[in-house]
């Protein structure tokens, strides 16, 4: 039987996507390789500590706010929520397999275990061959494996070293050791980190600068949990970090022979010699088990299958990709790599495959041709939404405009949005959550730096936190922009700073595609 849809992968986003189409009963099969949901995160982070926040106590009963401070509960109706297993806030990694596991089971999510994939066709339909002899196939193939494969760099000796999926993690066996540790990302720290106390000294190396999340905003770069060792460097406790390249690796008697070329520094090569050498350089996407012809394209070197605006792989039609996978498209920028972003790009996958397969029309509120009562709804909208909070920049609700009046649609990506409206030179607005312009390079705690006072709305423009941005498509060609004012507790519902302005500004984006003057206040 050939069915709708088959998802590979029963980890965090298998689930979130089974549980929609469960709901909607969608015709859909999950193959799990392993024998239970979450496989990736029973071995994963290897000190079994995320770096996923959890508060568990937010002041606050709104449940869809709260999601703003829980990066580990999937979407559901709100009756099975992380904070309710744990209460720390960087949780373990046991009790996120628990929540998955008691996911599945509670909503009955259809999924198939020890379902090993070998091998997957295309003709007119995907046909996928498992290794204990089972053949599925479907329409259309959603891929949500992860980044399985560790990404190794091509360094001569490179093969010598451990890696971060089987290194040693008990400290004791690294007692006035030399290490050095390949790769600056959080795996890299988070290694260093659980080593501190009990080696000689931890070099940590790699090719680029790190960035800081606290920085950056990119939750991915260098946790504050994880940057203990940046300390001890800058402080003068022995450890380093190492700019620039590991040349090659040689393993002598009893000890590593590495060849380092740095690039802050005069001295163009180095010999340094360790005890234990540890390559912490993340993960790829293993797209081995395509056949030629349905191989997807891959890009971001090699790591990632490429997709367009849709998550649909860009040579191989109905090929989808959803969790992790879906960060090609917001690398290094959003939070589509991480459980708290692919949540809502999940949700939003979904809506597109019931649009493009079952012809159903994207979820739609529709509202009079009225600035006031339009406003009213996106205030109240931007203020509870968790998803535009999460995927800032990425993702956006989006109103399109007609003589017949107002449609929102929430969620989409924002790509997507043009793609789809913009393309069909339709008349709409989207709103999305946004930081200033340049904020990744902004010291957040140099209180020298001018900065826009909050609610200040004249100058909100120049606001570097985070703020509601709307622009305006009129015939599907960008016409204006309005940032609303930033707020500390980011409550954008002010009547002078934020209400009377989004009305102005709405008023005369209706004016423009009624080609008359609509009303701006609810009697009118």
């Amino acid at each position: 039987m050939i069915k709708d849809y088959i998802i590979i992968g029963a980890g965090p986003a298998g689930l979130q996507l089974g549980y929609l189409m469960q709901q909607s009963s969608a015709d859909y099969l999950i193959l799990e390789s392993g024998s239970g949901v979450g496989s990736f995160f029973k071995q994963y982070p290897r000190h079994r500590q995320l770096i996923s926040i959890n508060k568990k106590y937010t002041g606050d009963t709104d449940l869809e706010r709260n999601l703003r401070s829980d990066w580990n509960s999937l979407l559901n109706n709100h009756n099975l929520q992380f904070p309710d297993y744990s209460s720390r806030y960087f949780p373990s990694a046991d009790t996120f397999v628990t929540y998955l596991e008691d996911f599945h089971q509670q909503h009955q999510i259809n999924v198939l275990f020890d379902q090993t994939v070998d091998r997957i066709e295309k003709t007119d339909v995907f046909t996928i061959h498992c290794s204990n002899g089972q053949t599925y196939q479907c329409r259309a193939l959603i891929v949500a494996t992860g980044v399985s494969q560790e990404n190794v760099p091509d360094i001569p000796g490179i093969e010598l070293c451990e890696r971060y999926s089987n290194t040693i993690i008990e400290p004791m066996d690294y007692v006035n050791q030399r290490v050095l540790i390949i790769g600056k990302g959080n795996s890299a720290f988070e290694t260093a980190d659980n080593l501190i106390e009990t080696t000689a000294y931890i070099h940590v190396a790699g090719r680029s600068s790190i960035r800081l999340a606290w920085q950056t905003h990119y939750v991915g770069h260098l946790r504050a949990v994880n940057n203990n060792l940046l300390d001890t460097y800058q402080l003068k406790s022995q450890n380093a970090i190492l700019d620039g390249e590991v040349v090659s690796v040689e393993k002598l008697d009893n000890e590593y022979k590495v060849i380092f070329s740095f690039s802050r520094s005069n001295e163009v090569h180095k010999t340094l010699y360790y005890d234990r050498v540890i390559c912490c350089t993340g993960f790829r996407f293993n797209a081995d088990i395509f056949a030629t012809s349905c191989r997807p394209n891959m890009t971001i070197h090699d790591r990632f299958p490429e997709m367009n605006s849709q998550w649909e792989s860009v040579n191989v039609p109905d090929l989808y990709f959803a969790g992790t996978l879906m960060q090609q498209r917001d690398f290094k920028k959003s939070t589509c790599g991480f459980v708290h972003g692919f949540r809502y790009a999940v949700r939003s996958l979904f809506h597109i495959l019931n649009l493009r397969y079952q012809n159903l029309p994207l979820p739609t509120h529709t509202l009079p041709l009225n600035a006031t009562l339009l406003a009213s709804f996106i205030a109240e909208r931007i203020n509870r939404t968790s998803a535009l909070w999460q995927q800032f920049e990425f993702m956006c609700d989006s109103v399109l405009l007609d003589q017949q009046g107002c449609h929102y649609i929430e969620e989409l990506p924002v790509a997507f949005c043009h793609d789809t409206f913009g393309r069909e030179s339709k008349n709409y607005i989207s709103i999305a959550l946004e930081y200033g312009p340049d904020h990744d390079k902004v010291d957040p705690f140099n209180i020298d730096i001018n900065r826009v006072s909050q609610d200040d709305h004249e100058n909100a423009l120049n606001a570097q936190y985070l703020h509601p941005v709307l622009r305006f498509y009129y015939q599907g060609k960008h016409v204006s922009t309005h940032h609303m004012a930033e707020n500390l507790e980011n409550e954008w519902n002010r009547y002078e700073s934020h209400v009377i302005p989004l009305q102005q500004y709405l008023s005369s984006c209706l004016q423009l595609v009624t080609g008359t003057e609509v009303p701006d206040t609810a009697e009118a």
